[in-house]
């Protein structure tokens, strides 16, 4: 099994459609459905046996989340900050502009 390549927290965007965010989550290989697999056009379907990784992503009209193969993944370096509704239950805005996880409280 692979390592991840990105993190939790990182800022991401994709690598052929216009939208980017953050990792809240990653699966070592796919862990979909088929019915959402085979949705994918063939001629874009990633590979299953890599890292898929939770984004709360947005574009220029909307925010959602995405599910998104490491192959279609690229580092975001533009430093601009998120505007996902979502941000906040997750993460904490670092000095550095990034995105550091909340401390979750366990029982």
């Amino acid at each position: 099994m692979r390592e991840a390549k990105f993190k939790i927290g990182q800022v991401v965007r994709h690598r052929l459609f216009p939208f980017r965010g953050v990792i809240f989550d990653v699966d070592p290989e796919f862990n979909n459905t088929e019915e959402w697999y085979q949705a994918i056009p063939a001629e874009v379907r990633p590979r299953k046996d890599q890292p898929f990784y939770h984004l709360l992503a947005e574009n220029d009209e909307t925010e959602y989340v995405a599910y998104v193969s490491e192959q279609n993944l690229l580092e975001d370096s533009s430093g601009q900050p998120l505007r996902h509704p979502q941000l906040g239950e997750f993460f904490e805005r670092t000095s550095d502009g990034g995105y550091a996880p909340r401390p979750f409280a366990t029982h």
